[in-house]
């Protein structure tokens, strides 16, 4: 790393930033989540002596010092000071620091987390047993329906494609994209999450649905949008056309634990209300199409009542990494409150004991939160368009949000 080059030169900086972030696949293979940058960059960092993570804690400390220097605009700084804090965090880390699991999220994500009310918990089981009445406890009633709600897998392929083609077409018409962009999606297994984007630039995408888990009609929807449209590869797309086009160069990586994801799954988790809020009734036209019975309308109301058990799946790793609770007591506390399966318990707890995405839980909670309450300041819909259309195209942070709403 030269002093001197971070000091004078935008340019300068931005390439030793990306060469730190490549350097952290090199601890831990999916780090770099997305990079659309500089082939040889990558294949050097790749062809590399692996790199200790003390020295990279260093280099994220130094390029952190030099950012006032590099001759980038406040909004860049921004973006970058809050990513380095976050890469400085994961450098320690794999250097074996104890860290507490709330600090530790704050460093990645720019948020700090709490144990929620259980009385949140017990409204939404209120809430969802209205909407599912009958005998039988909640929970029975919940995996009944959910059950009936599972999409048959050979027919899995045929709902992902029009599911995909309805609402590209909705995003399309709202927030334009490049007329080369595409989606391929594929079916895997042995994975600790449900679905996943992997951009591979060029405005290319490819979407993985796990094919360990059900799938679930009125939960399909909400998966394609959140990985598709106009969920990450529109962001990836529409952040590739701008803001790359114009130089920022730092936007070609994407970097798993920093607050990039935290934004970037709100928007996602946000993204089907985006294009469709009356996605219920929406649903099932589509279903119709295809020969398959689904209650859009009850669906709807089944999900926004079980929104607030959003909560839960955080709370369940600061029982087990804050407050050192076994795992078999954090697979009950989901099952209690998540009205899941063991199984799915189990699936979760996956998720949570990985290295990699034991804190990014929180992504999802709190950008579902903070992302929500910002979008809900919007005085009308075409304002509130007009905001996702801003998380889409604009490099902001948890911190930007925060100050906005103040």
């Amino acid at each position: 790393m030269t002093a001197g080059l971070i000091k004078t030169t935008s340019d300068g900086f931005v390439r030793e930033y990306l060469l730190l972030g490549l350097s952290f696949d090199r601890l831990e293979e999916g780090f770099v989540d997305a990079f659309t940058g500089d082939p040889d960059m990558r294949r050097s960092v790749a062809n590399s002596p692996a790199p200790q993570p003390r020295e990279l804690a260093r280099r994220a400390a130094a390029l952190r010092n030099d950012l006032g220097s590099a001759g980038l605009t406040r909004r860049r700084e921004v973006f970058l000071d809050a990513h380095l804090r976050a890469l400085e965090c994961s450098a320690r880390k794999f250097a074996g620091d104890e860290i507490g699991f709330v600090d530790e999220v704050a460093a990645y994500f720019d948020v700090h987390i709490e144990l929620g009310d259980p009385q949140h918990y017990q409204q939404a089981h209120r809430l969802m047993a209205q909407v599912l009445p009958g005998s039988g406890s909640l929970a029975e009633r919940v995996q009944a329906h959910r059950k009936a709600d599972e999409i048959p897998p050979e027919r899995l392929p045929e709902c992902v494609a029009a599911f995909a083609s309805a609402l590209r077409e909705e995003v399309r018409r709202r927030y334009p994209l490049p007329p080369e962009e595409r989606v391929d999606y594929e079916v895997v297994s042995d994975k600790p999450w449900s679905g996943f984007n992997y951009y591979r630039g060029g405005y290319r995408s490819t979407v993985a649905i796990n094919s360990d888990l059900p799938q679930y009609m009125s939960a399909l929807p909400h998966l394609v949008a959140h990985e598709a449209y106009p969920g990450h590869h529109t962001e990836h797309c529409r952040k590739e056309a701008g803001l790359v086009a114009a130089g920022e160069l730092e936007q070609t990586i994407f970097l798993v634990n920093t607050p990039q994801c935290l934004m970037a799954e709100g928007l996602a988790d946000h993204a089907l209300r985006a294009v469709v809020p009356d996605w219920g009734r929406w649903a099932e036209e589509i279903y119709a199409d295809l020969g398959l019975r689904f209650d859009g309308e009850r669906a709807q109301r089944l999900s926004e009542a079980s929104a607030q058990l959003l909560g839960v799946r955080q709370d369940a790793a600061l029982l087990l990494h804050d407050r050192r609770r076994s795992a078999d007591e954090v697979a009950e506390f989901l099952q209690r409150w998540s009205l899941v399966t063991p199984q799915r318990a189990r699936q979760s707890l996956r998720f949570l004991t990985s290295g990699l995405w034991r804190a990014y839980i929180s992504t999802y909670v709190e950008g579902y939160r903070l992302l929500g309450t910002w979008l809900d300041r919007a005085r009308d819909a075409d304002e509130r368009a007009q905001r996702f259309g801003r998380l889409l195209d604009e490099p902001l942070t948890p911190e930007g949000l925060r100050r906005e709403l103040d």
